[in-house]
């Protein structure tokens, strides 16, 4: 990717998760979640997405949902736990993205709601086609997929700065 190409940022909810009688950070997939993930590993795959780095919530249903769609890819990224995405604000997963090293073009995030919608909605200043509406009818659910580009180095992504590219779910 050369230097005046845009950067990328995905962000995958993560897939539907069970409420056994656990704290809310160690609750598993359900079923239907571990039917989700792959679909949305390989949505991405063929999409020709292909990010560098992952940077996966420390919850056992986010770490779960990438065990399941990193296969999918055709090259596994690096991969990076950070705790500081469960339970995220806006501005707290807007400060991990300003923290990424300029070298990396395209970032996964795998994380939670509400953070997550609200991320790809504030940093959209503009859409292709419906995805925005698309995105927030649906509410963001569980295993849903945003695309979005920007110029810029990461310590310039801020609210508006981004274009939401794509937007996928499976059960839209």
């Amino acid at each position: 990717m050369s230097l005046d190409s845009p950067r990328r940022i995905v962000l995958l909810r993560h897939a539907k998760a069970d409420w056994p009688e656990v704290p809310d950070h160690d609750r598993p997939l359900a079923e239907r979640g571990r039917k989700d993930a792959p679909l949305a590993g390989r949505w991405l795959a063929g999409a020709g997405i292909r990010p560098e780095l992952t940077v996966c919530s420390t919850a056992v249903r986010a770490r779960e949902t990438w065990k399941l769609f990193a296969p999918e890819l055709p090259e596994r990224p690096r991969t990076s736990y950070d705790e500081r995405l469960y339970d995220a604000s806006v501005g707290e997963l807007i400060a991990v993205l300003n923290g990424l090293d300029d070298a990396v073009r395209d970032v996964l995030l795998v994380g939670h709601n509400p953070g997550v919608h609200g991320l790809a909605d504030g940093l959209a200043g503009e859409a292709e086609g419906d995805a925005l509406a698309r995105m927030n009818r649906s509410g963001y659910p569980t295993c849903g997929l945003a695309v979005l580009t920007f110029p810029g180095d990461w310590k310039s992504v801020e609210l508006g700065v981004a274009h939401l590219a794509a937007f996928w779910s499976p059960h839209a």
